[in-house]
């Protein structure tokens, strides 16, 4: 963080990237997960209210070195636009301000009312401009990794706090769009990884991003229906089964030194832990309250092992350098 201090004033403001809106998914969601947990398991740990108040002040900030650098240097925006990865982490802005409009839902009306009205409408024009750009642009299929989920399952993410700011039909659109799209997305991306050459190693840690939407969907889902039907449950479960897949792996990641794309594995951990305490919320049942807290623990080492890596980085001048 020290690091984009010094972007401000210092040349590396000129690489200062996209990818760092990923730290606000992990920073908030943790929030949100320590928010639901203090309120199901009656617990009074108020972590989430102050994660919550310090990743507002941190997403404001990189916002706002964002746009300085769009200010100095549109070409250097322009071009990570164009690049087949780095464009689907623009959506990551629309998604900060959704995440952040659920957390300060019942913390705060006003702020979450307008993160979501802002967050939404920001997110279906990324969504609009970046299809567009995929038909008609020509990316090859090695280029392919979960990150292309961020632009158009993204939308998945709307009804959690939408059901409370506007009419359900607009949260059912947005549900719409996103759980149909992961379906294409996913079927094209198992493709890619299966029969086309390895992802590189600072990609890998993309892989748990395959954990956010049957999870974030089950939440989605719950919040418009207002049960846990046959379709909810398979959305929770093919997401936990995607967690047990990639723990199996444990290995392959031990294997990938820093980068940004650490920040990954963050938000699907929070996502999955979310999705945990509310089927302990729901069913009753104590294997969910054990399992919700097991994977909360899980959260906290991974997001305090990436802060760590990334302030060592940033010391040492890794981040908002040349690619």
């Amino acid at each position: 963080m020290s690091e984009a201090v010094h972007a401000v004033s210092g040349s590396r403001l000129r690489y200062f990237p996209i990818t760092l809106f990923a730290t606000v998914m992990g920073l908030t969601g943790l929030a949100i997960a320590f928010l639901r947990f203090d309120h199901i398991m009656h617990a009074h740990t108020y972590a989430g209210q102050f994660i919550l108040f310090g990743v507002t002040v941190w997403f404001f900030f990189i916002l706002s070195v964002y746009i300085l650098k769009l200010y100095k240097y549109p070409e250097e925006v322009k071009e990570e636009f164009r690049h087949p990865v780095r464009i689907n982490f623009f959506p990551t802005i629309s998604i900060s301000m959704l995440l952040l409009s659920i957390g300060y839902d019942g913390v705060y009306q006003p702020l979450s009312s307008a993160l979501w009205h802002i967050g939404a409408l920001v997110h279906i024009s990324f969504t609009f401009v970046i299809l567009n750009i995929w038909f008609f642009s020509d990316f090859k299929v090695q280029t392919k990794n979960p990150a292309w989920f961020i632009p158009v399952v993204g939308n998945i993410l709307v009804p959690v706090a939408g059901v409370t700011h506007a009419n359900i039909e607009i949260s059912w659109f947005f549900f719409s769009v996103g759980i149909i799209l992961w379906i294409v997305l996913f079927a094209i991306v198992f493709y890619r990884l299966i029969f086309h050459e390895q992802l590189m190693a600072k990609f890998l840690p993309t892989l748990f991003i395959l954990i956010a939407p049957p999870a974030v969907g089950f939440l989605a889902y719950v919040k418009l229906t207002g049960s846990l039907d046959s379709f909810a449950r398979v959305l929770y479960y093919f997401g936990l089964f995607t967690a047990f897949m990639l723990f199996s792996m444990f290995r392959q990641f031990r294997k990938v030194p820093f980068f940004v794309s650490w920040w990954a594995y963050t938000f699907p951990m929070d996502a999955l832990t979310i999705s945990t305490l509310l089927m302990y919320k729901i069913t009753g049942y104590v294997f969910f309250k054990g399992l919700a807290v097991i994977f909360l623990t899980m959260t906290v080492a991974v997001v305090l092992t990436v802060i760590y890596k990334t302030i060592t980085a940033a010391a040492d001048g890794k981040i908002c350098v040349p690619e």
